[in-house]
C-alpha cells in the first residue's frame, strides 16, 4: 500500500471520528465554560445582596431599568440561564439570554475598557463569541435538547 493512500486512510478515520464526535464535545465545553462563568458570578452576586445593590447603585449603569430591577434581572440571568445552558435544554433561547446578559454587562460597566489589563474586556468578549457559536450551532449530541430531539 502507498504511503499517500495509508496517509489519507488515516486522515479519513480523523475526519469521520470528530464530524460524529468532536463538534458535540466542543460544544459540550463552551457550554460548561460559560455556564459556570456566569453561574459563578450570579452565586457572588447572591452571597453579599447589598453589595451587588451598591454597584448597581453606583458602578453600573444598566440603560432603562432602575438600579434593583437590573440587579434582580442580572442575578436572575446569570443563574437561570447557565442552568439551561449547562444541561443542553433550550440551548439556543438559554445562549441569547445569556449573549445579552453579557452585552448588558459590557454596556452598563463602560470602565472594562479603561483597565490596565485588557482581559476583562477580553473576557466578555471570549463569552460572547461562545455563546453566539452555541446560538448558531446548538447544544450538540450531550443535551437534553438532543435526547428530546431523538424522542420524538
Amino acid at each position: 500500500m502507498n504511503l499517500t493512500l495509508r496517509v489519507n486512510q488515516i486522515n479519513d478515520l480523523f475526519a469521520a471520528v470528530l464530524k460524529e464526535w468532536g463538534g458535540s464535545l466542543l460544544l459540550l465545553f463552551l457550554r460548561g465554560y460559560v455556564a459556570w462563568a456566569f453561574f459563578h458570578s450570579g452565586l457572588l452576586k447572591l452571597s453579599d445582596w447589598s453589595a451587588t445593590l451598591a454597584l448597581f447603585h453606583d458602578e453600573y449603569h444598566v440603560p432603562l431599568l432602575p438600579p434593583d430591577l437590573a440587579a434582580y434581572v442580572g442575578a436572575f440571568g446569570e443563574l437561570f440561564f447557565p442552568v439551561l445552558l449547562f444541561a443542553g435544554f433550550l440551548t439556543r433561547p438559554a445562549a441569547l439570554g445569556l449573549f445579552i446578559v453579557n452585552a448588558m454587562a459590557v454596556i452598563s460597566y463602560p470602565q472594562l475598557f479603561e483597565f490596565e489589563c485588557p482581559a476583562a474586556i477580553g473576557q466578555h468578549i471570549d463569552w460572547g463569541m461562545s455563546l453566539l457559536v452555541i446560538a448558531a450551532f446548538g447544544a450538540g449530541r450531550f443535551s437534553l435538547d438532543a435526547y428530546f430531539a431523538s424522542r420524538r
